[in-house]
């Protein structure tokens, strides 16, 4: 997710109207979860302020993983609290609520499976007669087209099964404590309807499609006579709609932000606190993060912008490649490809470009990162 986790933690970015890690808390809660347990590490404060020690009525601790050594390594980090069967669920991945309440409602230890097309890019469970017999990692034949989600309900004993071997990947996994309560319980299953795994920048744009697209129409902010709103549009109040403004919904406008005059905002867009979109400028489905300033004149399509953007006057961002061919962009050094036809750039908190600055297709901005007047950026930066 770099740069956009430069300075926040990756479950704490925005999905419209909460943080990402927000979604799956209140599907737990409403699915009757006692007490949430939150294994916190790089910029843990964020998520403490945002939670607190009570969430939606419901108690809230937090574990320390000083070192990210794996999943079965942060929930053992949380060990201390755990008192009788226990729920997991990855902070950073999307669930539908009625999915997670089944799975926390379910008689036994359980695993929540997602059925996938292609499922040799992910942890495949092994069946027979709907008990779980086992899981393979990314395998070439997969034994059923079912894949792990990183939601589970571990009975009890479980506690005092995780300090696992460390795997060949250098981490203490997960599965290898699901692989020990799979010899020692009966394993369910729970259909998980719909989820999302919320790990690069375009699957956040995808996160908020999906959130922001569930959004009822409502109006509670200041907006022009002469703006045209159509469909379901969120504005929140405090937020203020100017003057010749057509937005398209799906979308999202916070509390604080400005849009206008003569702005055009379509296509799943969230719009955060604060930011503001001005005279002439055009922002489609894209993720515009707290703080930010696309004022004058400019195009941003398919993209992610961090917090406190300044995007100069007649910055655009071209978001298609003339061969049509899906956009890629840079993963920890590696140029892998979106899925996506149209994806425009991803830019880190505090990034400025000067006037009439282009952008190509893919390109990263790191936190901080500016352009000259005039500047056509075709790399990463």
């Amino acid at each position: 997710m770099r740069p956009l986790t430069s300075s926040l933690p990756k479950p704490m970015l925005p999905v419209a109207t909460k943080p990402l890690v927000a979604h799956t808390a209140d599907a737990a809660v409403d699915g009757g979860a006692s007490e949430l347990i939150v294994v916190v590490g790089y910029e843990a404060d964020a998520v403490r302020e945002y939670f607190g020690e009570s969430y939606r009525g419901v108690p809230v601790k937090y574990a320390v993983q000083e070192e990210q050594l794996g999943t079965a390594h942060a929930v053992d980090c949380a060990s201390e609290y755990l008192d009788g069967p226990f729920a997991v669920l990855n902070g950073d991945d999307l669930y539908d609520t009625a999915s997670v309440h089944a799975l926390l409602n379910a008689d036994g230890p359980v695993v929540g499976t997602y059925r996938v097309e292609d499922p040799t890019s992910y942890g495949v469970f092994e069946l027979d007669d709907d008990v779980v017999t086992g899981i393979v990692e990314k395998p070439s034949d997969p034994p059923t087209d079912l894949v792990n989600v990183g939601a589970y309900v571990f009975p009890a004993e479980a506690r005092d099964w995780l300090d696992v071997e460390l795997s060949e990947r250098g981490e203490y996994e997960i599965t290898d404590v699901l692989q020990r309560v799979i010899e020692e319980r009966s394993v369910g299953t729970v259909a998980v309807d719909r989820w999302l795994g919320c790990g690069r920048p375009w699957e956040l744009l995808e996160a908020n499609e999906w959130q922001i697209g569930e959004l009822d129409r409502q109006i509670g902010g200041e907006v022009h006579p002469d703006a045209d709103l159509r469909g379901d549009v969120v504005v929140e109040s405090g937020a203020t709609v100017d003057a010749g403004v057509v937005v398209e919904g799906p979308a999202l406008i916070r509390s604080g932000a400005e849009l206008g005059p003569n702005a055009y905002v379509r296509g799943a867009t969230l719009l955060g606190e604060d930011t503001h979109v001005g005279n002439g400028v055009e922002i489609k489905n894209s993720v515009i993060m707290a703080g930010t300033n696309v004022p004058h004149l400019s195009y941003v399509g398919d993209s992610v912008l961090g917090r406190n953007v300044n995007f100069g006057a007649g910055t655009n961002v071209a978001n298609l490649r003339h061969d049509g061919e899906p956009v890629r962009f840079t993963v920890k050094g590696d140029r892998v490809s979106t899925g996506r036809r149209k994806f425009g750039v991803v830019a880190g908190d505090g990034v400025k470009t000067g006037i009439n600055t282009s952008l190509n297709p893919g390109v990263k901005l790191t936190a901080g990162a500016t352009s000259e007047p005039g500047e056509s950026v075709t790399r990463d930066r």
